[in-house]
């Protein structure tokens, strides 16, 4: 198969990687810098930079953009992909991108499938790009139209380059998870550490400190794109955990020794009862 792969950060060099080091495929990939390009030739991580023409032949295309970015590429290059080839992006967010991107499918005679690899790092780039970024990890394909030979295509892809967990859902479902399982926990880590505190917390910390603010290391240009493209999730997903802390402010506060009590108890057994622990 003939690969195709826009963007060569973190996700799109690690997709690149891990193919070139798993499978036999043929990877071609396109960076906006050349340096990257050059780079990811050098080292084997694809065999040669996407032009357009190479473009017109590749049975897989992988968008590894920003959302807008991936739209307006998708919509800019609809020309050139293959009758019955498979577009996926790998965006964080799904109704945006999949609600422009499927009509331009249908259109042009190409399948679009969403994509979006649960994984990462705190940091960006292809030097930060790894083979085996995937490995146990989850991900999410949202494909509305096509049939299940293109699914099942793409799973086989994912599979052998780590992937053990593929969980299908629709963009809006997609889009309601992903606002409590990853977006809400980069805007608590974000403004969590803007306690006055921490700038005094040396000594004073481990491994939940470390936990909870790891991924305020984050990229503030992507993150917002993302955040505004699931306002409503993700905004009453803000404003449940603003209430739920206020009740544990309010019992500390009036020194509610039950009330706090049961508040801890209740996330202890719903810990438990998501972990599939007995208690």
């Amino acid at each position: 198969m003939k690969i195709a792969i826009i963007g060569l950060g973190l996700i799109g060099g690690s997709m690149a990687k891990a193919i070139k080091e798993n499978t036999d495929h043929t990877v071609y990939g396109y960076d906006l810098s050349d340096t990257v390009q050059k780079k990811a030739k050098l080292i084997n991580a694809i065999d040669e930079p996407l032009t357009d023409e190479l473009l017109r032949d590749c049975d897989l295309t992988i968008v590894a953009l920003y959302p807008q970015a991936a739209i307006d590429y998708i919509r800019d290059k609809q020309e050139l992909f293959k009758k019955g080839s498979i577009v996926l992006d790998c965006c964080g967010v799904k109704q945006a991108v999949c609600s422009q991107a499927e009509p331009i499918a249908l259109k042009q005679g190409f399948v679009f499938i969403g994509g979006h690899p649960m994984a990462g790092l705190e940091h960006s780039g292809f030097d930060h790009a790894e083979k085996a970024l995937f490995k146990n990890a989850s991900m999410i394909l949202t494909p509305t139209k096509g049939n299940i030979q293109d699914v099942e295509k793409v799973k086989d892809l994912f599979t052998s380059i780590g992937f053990t967990n593929l969980q299908i859902a629709t963009p809006r479902e997609h889009d309601q998870m992903i606002a409590f399982t990853s977006q809400l926990a980069h805007v608590v880590s974000s403004a969590y550490i803007k306690s006055p505190a921490a700038m005094k917390h040396k000594g004073f910390s481990a491994g939940s400190y470390r936990d909870l603010t790891r991924v305020a290391k984050l990229n503030e240009n992507m993150w917002t794109e993302l955040f505004l493209d699931n306002p409503d999730f993700l905004a009453e997903e803000i404003d449940g955990i603003a209430d739920r802390l206020k009740e544990y402010s309010r019992a500390i506060r009036e020194k509610d020794a039950q009330t706090l009590r049961t508040l801890l108890k209740d996330g202890r057994e719903k810990k438990a009862i998501i972990d599939g622990e007995v208690f």
